[in-house]
């Protein structure tokens, strides 16, 4: 059974979310501000973690950043701003995904879902040349050194090389490892491609660019 930290200063919010959750079959506890949010991750196993933005004592972003310096738990933001700005930085420091409010419930709990479902990835490691990719670790390795990476760019990773050598559109890869279509653009696939680029270093050229399309993985 999945276990749930439900992060908003809302009483309400925690309330329902979690009502939604128990009703799906999760484990749930909760946290009132980012500070708690920290110390209760950091305290307990958690499958996933929704984190609203806008919270007194830590915001949502800073209490993520906090987090990943040790955990690569999953991260579902809540967040009351739609601008792309604000959606893109939120998937540099490691968010996987973003429900905007005022939300249904029901959206929050197909998302923890999907996140979920993709993170119960079977067993596989692929090797090309110095670079060796451990899809159920959730580790990459270049050139024998372990690769920091954002949780969304071992997606887009995983997802390419499950799809080695196949051609995949820019719509195609925000559908499925986003999970939902995005209300953004195609400079979202490509900015998080200029990041994974970066992690590869020298195998940075093993992602291809197909002009017009999108992109490959060349193994």
């Amino acid at each position: 059974m999945a276990k749930l930290l439900i992060v908003d200063d809302e009483v309400k919010i925690r309330e329902v979310l979690r009502e939604y959750a128990l009703f799906d079959g999760y484990e749930a506890d909760e946290a009132a501000d980012g500070m708690e949010a920290v110390s209760k991750a950091k305290d307990n196993k958690y499958d996933l973690i929704i984190m609203d933005v806008m919270m007194p004592r830590l915001d949502g972003y800073s209490a993520v950043k906090e987090i990943r310096k040790s955990l690569d738990t999953p991260v579902l933001m809540l967040s009351a701003r739609v601008e792309e700005y604000d959606k893109l930085f939120g998937f540099e420091i490691g968010v996987d995904d973003y429900v905007t409010k005022p939300f249904s419930p029901k959206e929050v709990m197909a998302r923890v879902s999907a996140i979920l479902k993709r993170g119960r990835q079977k067993s596989r490691t692929i090797k090309s040349d110095g670079l060796e990719i451990d899809v159920a670790g959730r580790n990459v390795f270049v050139d024998g050194a372990k690769a920091e990476m954002t949780p969304k760019e071992y997606e887009l990773l995983f997802y390419l090389a499950e799809n080695a050598g196949i051609a995949v559109s820019r719509e195609k890869l925000l559908t499925d490892v986003w999970g939902y279509d995005f209300f953004g653009d195609d400079r979202t696939v490509d900015t998080h491609i200029k990041m994974l680029r970066a992690s590869l270093g020298p195998y940075r050229d093993k992602i291809v660019t197909l002009r017009g399309l999108g992109y490959k993985l060349e193994l």
